[in-house]
């Protein structure tokens, strides 16, 4: 009989386990009952869109399927929510679980590193498409027969054949996109890449220093979770074996490394941030020393204050920047795991604040009274220095040779497919045929790259439009390399189907940038203007012609704002708002001024305050989002001027920024490329209030001057403040000597001396391989600073190896270099030893690009080796100091 009951349970095991074959479930019954909450709340939130999102589960699905689901809805932010279908999302999940079976790996990695980092659908704040499907398609075969390690190697060089790095704006491009295009920034890449490693099934995630410390920028790249251990690498940018890449260096003095976890992430790294929908970790220490700072938060009497505002903030950008963020507890402490360099810590509650700089190679505690308040004026001067510089290990040459051998393979391939692109003379026969300017039609299929095909559908349908280069140049470089022939005839059909010109008249420019153009924001362009149009009724739409506050205050009334949901920070469409009824405040101001637009009213977002405004008398005027009377602005003039002692003309986010006091805390204003701010003296409109002038100089180690001046601005008074930047030390050292009488053979044959071509002020020497990634980034920094290159009229000279040329080489591939630039081939790379030995104390690694500077009498002051992040403007301040 035992016999007997043995075997029944036996094979209804068996029969149990064959119906359930190859699928994985949440044992946790806690977490399954979380995730089950959290699944409720959202669809709570979303009823508006129930039949759009929630319907797929009246499909017949498994319960693998359902669990994974409810994982991603329960905690997908508001963007996810308003803008995708539940068709979209179940085959985000068929293709992840069909990856989990499809190769080895499948079955080691544990069920919670697959739902956070292979099942998510989302990197950061790209726009969704279905790259996880075309991306396995494209992958299987080519890895399902290695091993895990090699697995990811391999995709990274998959991810290089279709995409290297160029600078793009703040919108990150969908993978998709990314791939049409061929580039992106290291946002991009790294979204593009972390998307590819969990298409196959290996966990992935984006990794973000948020601003370096040691020089004004920041950088993104990918960990990859293999048998067990997290590993680094360069997005698109592979190296012969894993935690190897260019930025190797940089990291090992950064003061945070952090990425979002989607859901209720448990792991073992520190947690800087945990909400119930999303864990921000600190994964800092996977990369160089750190230590773990305190922070007490007293009032003025000497109590703990609970839920104080602790913010550990970094110097870049000429600005104090948030690095992360905590609220104090019941004890009225926080704490934070960082690097070996200074912070300023500034805490707040309500509008009380206090602040201290904190040096963490000597500290790791700080008391700090929230005993300032604002309109206290004065000047504060300071000092911030990175973590020092560490040694990194260079991989063997013939690790590196074996790899540049499959880079430069890998390039070819790209090539090929960019050579698809429209040409020259091809838009030339469009235009002529279409009786267009050949030149214009031109710009904007070059412009528009692998998406040619659905800009030349627009040409061909509105060729006979006065508007239509004058649309298409409202847009961005990027909307026309990935925006669909669709949205953009959505927009310009309907751009003045409720126009009135009897309510206001409107000047050809402002009703070309501000009623006909899609481009609202930092938004994916989709079509939104015939939809509106469709949803008000007649009545509603000329209440908002002759006021245009009527629609803010329609939003207010029907539109829920929620402020923690959308997390990750990508947009909302219009119609996604609208449909949804739930909105952050940024998609909120983009619905304001598409509902404007959409009815024929110019409106924009100030790209300064990010205030949504409306024109209106010929002024424009903020939207105020409650049903209240709008009280006049109490306005204020600041004159900036310019300091004569600044060697540079100051730039902002270079060498300065401007910040208003906002509950506890300074808001940086964005003037960045502001005509504003072209010329000093500069005369700035702003709100009353109190403000901050902050200003920064950084030397070559990294370590900067700050100067800040607090001050207030009262209602029609004119303030004047001066630009003053703190000088700073170069390093004055002679490195080694250059012949300036040798010779050297330009790439159009022509052979000149040194001396020749550093015009008596000194030649920048610049070694380069253009096969490798650190090459390619320093040839895209350089035509940031190009003009202040051609302003000081010295010479710079690109100098390759002959070894380090290959057939697809073209000189032509370098764009907006400074004119003075000059390229030439180094025969049996004689020119490089002659540096290399000239500087005694100099060892070098091989490790191009070798850039240096020699001044006008033949000293070499100046090397650097390898990528070095803001190298441009190391070399603008060694010029000056020279000079």
């Amino acid at each position: 009989m035992k016999k007997i009951i043995i075997l029944v349970l036996c094979i209804c095991t068996f029969f149990s386990c064959s119906e359930k074959r190859g699928e994985h479930f949440i044992t946790d019954k806690k977490y399954r009952s979380l995730v089950h909450e959290q699944f409720l709340k959202a669809k709570e939130l979303a009823e508006n869109r129930s039949k759009e999102l929630f319907s797929i589960f009246d499909q017949n699905l498994t319960t693998e399927q359902t669990e994974a689901l409810e994982f991603l809805y329960a905690y997908m932010p508001l963007s996810d929510l308003a803008d995708y279908t539940g068709e979209f999302f179940l085959e985000q999940v068929n293709v992840a679980l069909e990856a989990r079976k499809t190769f080895s790996w499948g079955a080691v990695v544990p069920e919670d590193i697959f739902r956070h980092f292979v099942l998510v659908h989302r990197v950061n704040n790209e726009n969704l498409d279905t790259a996880r499907t075309v991306f396995f398609k494209e992958l299987k075969e080519r890895v399902k027969n290695l091993s895990m390690h090699d697995a990811a190697l391999e995709v990274n060089h998959w991810c290089h054949e279709k995409v290297n790095y160029q600078p793009s704006d703040g919108r990150t491009s969908a993978p998709l996109a990314t791939l049409q295009t061929s580039w992106g920034r290291c946002g991009e890449e790294s979204t593009f890449t972390v998307t590819a490693m969990r298409a196959v099934g290996i966990p992935a995630r984006q990794c973000y220093t948020p601003r370096w410390a040691h020089t004004d920028d920041n950088h993104a790249w990918v960990e990859v979770w293999i048998d067990g251990k997290w590993h680094y690498l360069g997005a698109c940018e592979p190296e012969p074996e894993l935690d190897m890449a260019w930025f190797t260096a940089p990291a090992k003095r950064a003061m945070m490394v952090h990425t979002n976890v989607f859901g209720n992430y448990t792991g073992p790294e520190t947690v800087n941030f945990k909400n119930e929908l999303y864990t921000k970790i600190n994964i800092l220490p996977n990369y160089t020393q750190t230590k773990t700072i305190h922070v007490k938060v007293l009032d003025k009497n000497g109590k703990a204050i609970e839920n104080a505002i602790v913010k550990y903030k970094l110097y870049n950008y000429a600005e104090f920047y948030t690095l992360a963020d905590q609220l104090t507890n019941k004890d009225g402490l926080s704490s934070l795991v960082t690097g070996l360099g200074d912070l300023l810590i500034w805490v707040n509650k309500n509008n009380e604040y206090g602040y201290q700089k904190i040096d963490v190679r000597e500290t790791d505690t700080l008391l700090i009274t929230l005993d300032h308040a604002a309109g206290k004026e004065y000047e504060e001067l300071m000092t911030i220095v990175p973590p020092a510089e560490q040694k990194v290990d260079a991989p063997s040459g013939e690790e590196q040779a074996k790899n540049m051998q499959r880079l430069a393979y890998e390039d070819s391939i790209r090539n090929t497919y960019k050579a698809t692109f429209v040409t020259q003379q091809q838009a030339y026969d469009l235009a002529k045929n279409l009786d267009l300017d050949k030149e214009n039609v031109w710009k904007y299929l070059q412009l528009s790259q692998g998406n040619h095909q659905q800009i030349q559908l627009f040409f061909e349908k509105y060729a006979k439009e006065k508007h239509l280069f004058p649309f298409l140049a409202s847009l961005s470089d990027k909307d026309l390399r990935d925006v669909r022939f669709a949205t953009l005839d959505d927009h310009f059909m309907h751009a003045t189907a409720l126009l009135d010109t009897n309510i206001i008249h409107i000047d050809e420019e402002i009703l070309v940038k501000y009623v006909y153009s899609p481009r609202i924001h930092l938004e994916l362009i989709r079509p939104w203007r015939a939809l509106l149009q469709s949803k008000f009724d007649k009545h509603f739409i000329r209440q908002v012609q002759y006021n245009p506050q009527v629609a803010a205050n329609w939003i207010h009334k029907n539109i829920q704002l929620n402020t923690e949901r959308n997390y990750y920070k990508c947009p909302l469409s219009p119609m996604g708002v609208y449909d949804l009824k739930v909105t952050d405040m940024g998609s909120r101001n983009i619905l304001f001024v598409a509902i404007c637009r959409s009815f024929g009213i110019p409106a924009r977002i100030e790209w300064e305050t990010e205030k949504p405004q409306y024109l209106s008398d010929g002024n424009w005027k903020d939207a105020v989002f409650e049903n209240v009377s709008i009280s006049q602005k109490s306005e204020a003039t600041l004159i900036l001027k310019n300091d004569p002692a600044n060697h540079v003309k100051p730039e902002y986010w270079k060498h300065f920024t401007l910040a208003y006091f906002k509950e506890g805390d300074f808001v940086s204003l964005d003037y960045e490329n502001s005509p504003l701010l072209q010329n000093f003296p500069a005369k700035l409109l702003l709100d009353a209030g109190y403000y901050k002038l902050a200003t920064g100089n950084r030397n070559e180690s990294g370590t900067v001057s700050t100067k800040t001046i607090y001050f207030e601005l009262k209602k029609s008074e004119n303030k004047e403040l001066t630009i003053s930047l703190i000088p700073v030390k170069t390093a004055s050292e002679t490195l080694g000597h250059l012949d300036l009488n040798e010779k050297v053979k330009l790439s159009n044959g022509t052979q000149k001396t040194f001396s020749q071509l550093q015009n008596n002020k000194g030649i920048i020497i610049a070694v380069i391989d253009p096969q490798k990634e650190p090459t390619r980034h320093v040839m895209n920094d350089i035509p940031s600073v190009k003009k202040d290159f051609e302003k000081w009229g010295g010479g710079i000279l690109f100098l390759i190896p002959d070894t380090k040329i290959t057939k697809d080489f073209n000189i032509s591939a370098y764009k907006n270099l400074p004119t003075q630039s000059v390229f030439a081939i180094d025969e049996d790379e004689a020119i490089l030893k002659k540096i290399v030995n000239s500087m005694k104390k100099f060892t070098f690694k091989r490790n191009l690009p070798l850039i240096i500077f020699v001044t006008s009498k033949g000293e070499i002051v100046f090397s650097s080796e390898g990528y070095r992040i803001g190298i441009n403007e190391d070399l603008i301040k060694i010029i000056n100091s020279v000079d």
